[in-house]
């Protein structure tokens, strides 16, 4: 091992993956004539965070694969759904959704710190179980 990599042991990575589904919600429990009150939709994105150290044999965190292969039943989930009718989205707001994904996440992406939900290009949420 040469001195640089002995100097970096121990040293946490962080990985992204993002994704994209399209989706319609309403949010029920919003102020009377809140727009959000009403039927529509969103190009959602969602970064999935995961940290730990590099494996020193393949030299990474995880496979971005292995991230895809977690998310895709979900993805399917939400896809072109609408997210008011999934159990436990009965009430999809960002903060609601990001924690739906992380309950479903954490046990298979143990690595997984921080799940980002943006509605919009200038609206997320970011929750760390």
């Amino acid at each position: 091992m040469h001195e640089r990599e002995a100097n970096d042991a121990g040293r946490l990575v962080r990985l992204v993956r993002e994704f994209a589904f399209e989706a319609a919600h309403l949010l029920p429990h919003a102020p009377e004539g809140h727009k959000c009150r009403r039927l529509h939709g969103h190009s959602f994105r969602v970064e999935l965070t995961c940290e730990d150290e590099i494996d020193p044999t393949v030299g990474w965190l995880i496979d971005f694969g292995d991230i895809k292969r977690a998310f895709d039943p979900l993805l399917e989930q939400l896809d072109h759904h609408y997210l008011n009718e999934i159990e436990g989205l009965e009430n999809p707001t960002a903060e609601n959704l990001a924690r739906w994904l992380w309950r479903r996440l954490k046990p298979t992406l143990p690595i997984l710190i921080q799940v980002t939900v943006a509605e919009t290009c200038t609206s997320r949420c970011e929750y760390r179980g």
